[in-house]
C-alpha cells in the first residue's frame, strides 16, 4: 500500500516562489542572497502555519546553493541542494527548542558552530520555537549569537515574539510574517484540489479558508478532512456540516424577520438553530459578523473587505440594499454586547432571545413616531384665543364670523364640560373662573419647621424593619431652608446612603402630609464631624487622674499599674 502523505507536508513550499501570502518577505530574502548582504542572525516571527519554518529552510538551502539563480532561488541540482532535499546535509542543522531548551543543549550547539562547513559557504542553524529556551539557555547563547564565526548563520523562528529576551531581539534582523488572506488560501486550495483530482466548490473552499484563520497548514488539514468525509467531492453543505458551521441561509432568514419586525418568527428560527446543536455564542458571533458583512456591502469602496464566494456575495448585496446604515450600526452593537455578556449570563438562552427581540424592534420606532403624530390632541383653549391662534397660523383661513360648514355638529363650542365631581356644588364666581385651576402636581402649601419636624419624627417612629435607619432619623433633625427645600446633616456616608435609599418613600409621605408636592431634600455629610477613636487604658487612667487626683495616691499605696 502506498504511503499517504497529508497535503500540509506534500505541498509544503520548497522555493520562495511557492510560498503563499508572504511576497514582501520572500523578495527581501532573495535580494539579500543575490546581493551577498547576509546578516549573521535572523528572527522569523508570526502566527502558526504561515510559513516561518518553511521560509527558514528555503533560505538556508538558497544560501548554501553552489549555483543559485539570478533572482536568489536555489538551483535544486547542485550537491548542496541535493543533500538538503535528501535530508543528509551536514551544513544545515535544525533544533527544536521546545524539547531541547536546556543549557547543555545550547552548549552542544555551540560546539557544532565551531566546526566549519565541508562543502558550502555557511553552516546554518535553524532554531524553531526559540521562545521555549530557558533563561539560562538564552544567556549561554548570547555571546555566540552576537559574535559567531564567519561561516555560521542563525535563523530563529517563534510564534510568541514577546517571550524572547530583548537582548536576543537586538542581535537579530526581525521579519514579521502576517496571516495569509482568504483569497490567497482559496487560490492555493484550488491548486491542491486540481492536483489531487478533487472537485471543490468555491463557497466550500471559502468556508475552509475562514475557518483556518490565516494559517495555510490549518487550511490544508481541514481540506484533507473534508475531502476524506465527502469521498473526493467537497461541497458547501458537506463542509458546513463537517465543520459545524452555521449556514448563511439562517442569517439571511433572521435578517428578513428583523426587517419585518417579526419577533415570533425570529424566536422560531433561533429555536431551530439551537435544536441543531449550535452553541449560542457561536450564533451571536456569526450574526455580528453577518451584520458587519452587510455593512461592507453597502458601499463599493468597502466591498473589498468582504471575502466570500461570488454567489453569496450577490445575495449579500441584495439584502444590504434593504438595510439602513443606522439599523446595521445598532445591530452590530447589540450583537457585540450580547457576545460580551454571554459567558457571565446565567440564563444564556434568555439573553439570546432578548437580543433577538431588540434586533426585531430596531425597525419599529419610525412606525411608532408616525402613529403618535396621528394621535396628537391639541390642548383646549378659550374660544377667542383659539380663533385668534388659528388666524395667526393660517392667514388664508376664513374669518370667525363665517358660517360653519354643513357637516359641523350642532354643539356650541362655548358649552362648558360638566364633571361628576361638580354636581351639587355652587358655581364659582366669574373671577374664580378666570383663574386657572392649580394642577395637582403643583400644590405648594407653605409649612413651618415644626410641621416638618413633626411628620419627620412620625415617619421615623413607624419604621420597623430597618433599625439603623430609624435610629439615624431619630438622632438627626431636618433644617428647613425655604418653603420647599430642607437639608439633613449626617455623620458618615453610611447614614447618607440609608437616607438616599429611603428618599423616594420619605418625600412621598412628607408631600402628602404637608400638602406640598415641591418638597425636596438634600443629605450632606457634616464636614466638621470628628472621627472618634477608642481610648487606650493609659489614656483612660490619665483622664480619671485629671478628674480625681486622689486616685494617684491610691495607686501608689496599693502598688497598682496605670494599665
Amino acid at each position: 500500500m502506498e504511503n499517504y502523505i497529508v497535503s500540509a507536508r506534500k505541498y509544503r513550499p520548497s522555493t520562495f516562489r511557492s510560498v503563499v501570502g508572504q511576497k514582501s518577505l520572500t523578495k527581501t530574502l532573495k535580494s539579500a542572497i543575490s546581493t551577498h548582504k547576509l546578516a549573521h542572525a535572523y528572527l522569523f516571527c508570526g502566527p502558526r502555519g504561515v510559513g516561518k519554518t518553511s521560509c527558514a529552510r528555503i533560505f538556508a538551502k538558497a544560501i548554501n546553493c553552489l549555483t543559485p539563480t539570478e533572482d536568489g532561488e536555489a538551483c535544486n541540482e547542485c550537491e548542496s541542494c541535493s543533500a538538503f532535499n535528501e535530508q543528509r546535509s551536514y551544513n544545515i542543522h535544525e533544533l527544536d527548542a521546545a524539547s531541547n531548551n536546556s543549557v547543555n543543549d545550547i552548549r552542544t550547539l555551540i560546539e557544532q558552530v565551531r566546526i566549519p562547513p565541508a562543502i558550502s559557504k555557511y553552516k546554518v542553524f535553524i532554531i524553531d520555537e526559540v521562545h521555549m529556551l530557558s533563561t539560562q539557555a538564552f544567556n549561554a547563547f548570547l555571546k555566540t549569537l552576537e559574535e559567531p564565526p564567519r561561516h555560521a548563520l542563525f535563523i530563529l523562528a517563534t510564534t510568541e515574539k514577546h517571550k524572547v529576551l530583548p537582548t536576543i531581539l537586538s542581535r537579530c534582523q526581525t521579519y514579521d510574517f502576517t496571516r495569509i488572506s482568504i483569497a490567497d488560501i482559496v487560490e492555493h486550495l484550488e491548486y491542491v484540489a486540481s492536483q489531487e483530482n478533487i472537485q471543490a466548490e468555491a463557497e466550500a473552499l471559502n468556508i475552509i479558508a475562514q475557518k483556518a484563520d490565516g494559517g495555510m497548514r490549518d487550511a490544508l488539514s481541514i481540506f484533507d478532512q473534508i475531502a476524506g468525509y465527502s469521498d473526493g467531492k467537497i461541497t458547501y453543505q458537506s463542509t458546513i456540516y463537517n465543520l459545524n458551521v452555521l449556514d448563511y441561509e439562517y442569517y439571511f432568514r433572521l435578517t428578513e424577520t428583523m426587517l419585518e419586525g417579526n419577533v415570533r418568527q425570529a424566536m422560531l428560527i433561533l429555536n431551530e438553530i439551537l435544536s441543531n446543536g449550535f452553541d449560542g455564542q457561536n450564533i451571536i458571533t456569526g450574526l455580528g459578523s453577518h451584520f458587519r458583512d452587510l455593512l461592507m456591502c453597502r458601499d463599493e469602496s468597502t466591498i473589498i473587505l468582504f471575502e466570500v464566494g461570488a454567489s453569496i456575495r450577490e445575495r449579500y448585496k441584495e439584502i444590504a440594499k434593504r438595510c439602513s446604515e443606522s439599523f446595521l450600526f445598532k445591530a452590530i452593537e447589540l450583537a457585540n454586547n450580547c457576545d460580551l455578556n454571554y459567558r457571565a449570563s446565567r440564563n444564556k438562552r434568555l439573553l439570546l432571545e432578548l437580543t433577538m427581540i431588540q434586533l426585531c424592534q430596531l425597525i419599529l420606532p419610525h412606525k411608532e413616531d408616525n402613529s403618535k403624530k396621528k394621535r396628537l390632541i391639541e390642548p383646549l383653549t378659550h374660544p377667542d384665543n383659539q380663533n385668534s391662534a388659528q388666524q395667526e397660523q393660517s392667514p388664508s383661513a376664513a374669518p370667525s364670523s363665517s358660517a360653519p360648514p354643513a357637516t359641523a355638529p350642532k354643539v356650541s363650542r362655548l358649552q362648558p364640560m360638566i364633571s361628576v365631581k361638580n354636581i351639587g356644588k355652587e358655581e364659582p364666581k366669574e373671577a374664580e373662573k378666570a383663574q386657572p385651576e392649580m394642577r395637582e402636581q403643583d400644590k405648594a402649601t407653605p409649612f413651618t419647621d415644626a410641621d416638618l419636624l413633626k411628620f419627620w419624627n412620625t415617619y421615623a417612629e413607624a419604621i420597623e424593619e430597618n433599625a439603623y435607619l430609624k435610629g439615624t432619623m431619630t438622632n438627626i433633625k431636618p433644617v428647613l431652608l425655604d418653603n420647599c427645600f430642607f437639608e439633613v446633616y449626617v455623620h458618615n456616608t453610611v447614614q447618607q446612603d440609608e437616607l438616599i435609599s429611603e428618599c423616594s418613600k420619605l418625600l412621598s409621605y412628607l408631600r402628602e402630609k404637608l400638602n406640598n408636592n415641591l418638597i425636596q431634600m438634600t443629605v450632606r455629610v457634616c464636614e466638621n464631624a470628628e472621627k472618634k477613636k477608642a481610648y487606650t487604658p493609659a489614656e483612660k487612667y490619665q483622664h480619671l487622674i485629671n478628674i480625681n487626683p486622689v486616685l494617684a495616691r491610691l495607686k501608689d499605696e496599693f502598688h497598682l499599674t496605670g494599665d
